[in-house]
């Protein structure tokens, strides 16, 4: 099949779908994660994404917002872990289920171009020498404000590996993306995931953001059309 007809396949799929969708229609959540679940006609398991609109100004340092949260019932996406590690530190690491655990020697092998991993964990000790692959890995190095420099690797590790953990960071648009499940997910399971994260980012509102804090929130799955939430009902179903 020729690379024009895919397109031409899956531009009129996706016509079909956002024909279900009001355009200027703010959905409730449930019923906008029904329509996300409705709208998903791809041959796997999309991923559900939210994205969440802030009223906040990246570009100054302390309204930066970042950092992770645990989902009640996880993203449904495994990931590969590799841990920069130590001693007991590491064996914990490895007993968590880490894909791949080392120090000096893992480094190295990054540095000969080994990236067959989604997220980096470090313990502090390691950090120091971490450190050189900042120019290498840029925002993929470890951090302690998401969570991925850490004491307890074995948490860590637990948590990515179960994909109960998601981490978030603010774009420079002001826009924070995440998956909070799949397709084939029941719907309270995914609105229990939203809620979440939206109750972690009102507890992450920098002080110095003035006016309103959450501004859009649009939920869609891989290839599907993006639906609008109704931003108030949202945020009465975090505050209960």
């Amino acid at each position: 099949m020729r690379k024009q007809d895919r397109k031409h396949i899956i531009s009129a799929r996706f016509k079909t779908e956002a024909a279900k969708v009001e355009r200027t229609t703010h959905y409730e959540p449930l019923a906008a994660l029904e329509l996300v679940k409705s709208t998903s006609s791809t041959k796997f398991d999309s991923t559900v994404d939210v994205a969440i609109n802030l009223g906040v100004d990246p570009r100054q340092g302390d309204q930066m917002v970042r950092g992770t949260t645990e989902l009640p019932y996880g993203t449904g996406k495994s990931q590969k872990v590799a841990v920069f590690a130590k001693g007991a530190n590491a064996e914990a690491a490895t007993a968590a289920g880490a894909d791949e655990v080392g120090a000096e020697e893992l480094i190295a092998k990054i540095q000969n171009g080994w990236r067959d991993f989604d997220v980096l964990v470090a313990t502090p000790d390691m950090m120091p020498a971490v450190g050189k692959l900042g120019r290498l890995l840029a925002a993929r190095m470890p951090n302690p404000k998401s969570g991925t420099v850490t004491t307890d690797v074995a948490k860590v590790v637990n948590a990515i590996k179960k994909a109960t953990r998601v981490a978030y960071r603010v774009d420079k648009g002001g826009i924070v993306h995440a998956p909070i499940g799949k397709a084939s997910f029941p719907v309270e399971h995914l609105q229990e995931n939203m809620k979440v994260l939206i109750s972690t980012l009102v507890k992450a509102k920098p002080s110095s953001s003035k006016g309103r804090y959450i501004q859009k929130i649009t939920v869609s799955s891989s290839m599907g059309p993006g639906i609008s939430v109704d931003v108030a009902t949202a945020q009465r179903t975090v505050d209960k």
